[in-house]
């Protein structure tokens, strides 16, 4: 049986056995999330979590990439016309990832390609998270002017080191040697595999704890990943982004006088500068702040960030006229003010996120 909310193109869904299968559908568009989408995944999620017959979740997404992020595009557009959309979506899509972090049945996610954004809201929250040779993970808002959301501060704030600043920061896409490592991803299973764990899981029988009968079944198919790549950095990583400043990072950075460090500096400097500060500012909160806490937060965010000019210029650099050269403002770190900074973490006037 399919639900009826799901009954559209952009997200196929299908109940078999005692599992609810989500397969996000937009592959030309790399599965980037719209506010329909939300809605949907929201709605089939919920009638999900009342059927005593359906005891966990599979999420994945069709062609090269599970999920690339939220439609920038769409959200520009509403900006462009001060749309009610950029409300909706942010306020809808939080609480979306707050019901997968909250999801009280199985949750799991085939990452098999790309995972960036939005798509890590997706899946980062759930119980596990399998990643393949395909799977590319990043968050890359800076480089748009924006910052890491959909509870990146909750969860960039908890990886090992500082090895979530360096990703939130960088927007650096790592694979899934990586992820294993960071824990962002759960087991490796090669790509050819993922049909077969599929059915593996579908065929077998789930009665108390779904846990204990589930997990043997990942185990069978899961394989060494392979190596991190991270590892080869992590004394860099984090004596140069454990400082207390932005500026501090930077100077760390150029201190370092290596090859690997001048890299990452010269990615640092392509980035928006607000960008950069609010993203500094908003990790190093999240250490201190309950899950509901960072969605909050990142909401009062989200609604200012994208009426900056920097989101504006991000975006149409990047993904719309692919110039890659956006023109910041401010365009330096040294003219982005504490004050100012400051007022992008600031109550709403019109009111915060609440989850009632």
């Amino acid at each position: 049986m399919t639900l009826g909310m799901f009954n559209k193109d952009e997200v196929i869904s299908q109940e078999k056995k005692n599992w609810g299968i989500v397969k996000l559908n937009r592959p030309k568009a790399l599965n980037a999330l719209n506010l329909n989408m939300v809605r949907m995944l929201f709605a089939g999620l919920k009638q999900w979590e009342t059927l005593p017959e359906i005891k966990g979740v599979i999420i994945k997404g069709d062609g090269r990439a599970f999920c690339a992020g939220g439609d920038i595009k769409e959200l520009l557009g509403a900006v462009e016309n001060s749309s009610a959309l950029i409300k909706d979506f942010f306020r809808e899509e939080y609480m979306l990832n707050r019901q997968i972090h909250l999801y009280p049945k199985f949750y799991i996610a085939c990452l098999d390609g790309i995972v960036m954004g939005g798509g890590a809201g997706l899946s980062i929250h759930g119980a596990y998270r399998i990643v393949t040779e395909r799977t590319v993970f990043a968050m890359p808002e800076t480089g748009i002017g924006f910052f890491p959301d959909v509870g990146a501060s909750y969860f960039l704030s908890r990886l090992p080191g500082e090895t979530g600043m360096f990703l939130g920061l960088t927007g650096t896409r790592i694979g899934a040697g990586d992820m294993v490592y960071l824990g962002l991803g759960t087991h490796y299973v090669p790509s050819e595999k993922i049909g077969e764990l599929e059915n593996a899981l579908l065929n077998c029988e789930l009665h108390g704890s779904v846990c204990q009968e589930v997990e043997p079944i990942i185990n069978e198919f899961a394989e060494k990943p392979p190596d991190a790549d991270l590892v080869r950095y992590r004394d860099v990583i984090d004596r140069c982004f454990g400082k207390n400043s932005l500026e501090g990072i930077i100077k760390a950075l150029a201190d370092e006088n290596n090859p690997w460090a001048s890299k990452v500096l010269e990615e640092l400097r392509k980035k928006s500068p607000t960008g950069l500060k609010v993203t500094f500012r908003l990790i190093r909160k999240g250490k201190d702040l309950d899950f509901d806490s960072s969605l909050k937060l990142e909401y009062r965010l989200s609604q200012r960030m994208v009426r900056h000019k920097d989101y504006y210029e991000g975006v149409y650099a990047i993904v719309v006229d692919k110039t890659h050269t956006p023109m910041w403002e401010p365009n330096s770190l040294e003219k982005v003010s504490d004050d100012f900074i400051e007022s992008f973490f600031e109550p709403l006037p019109d009111g915060d996120l609440n989850f009632i």
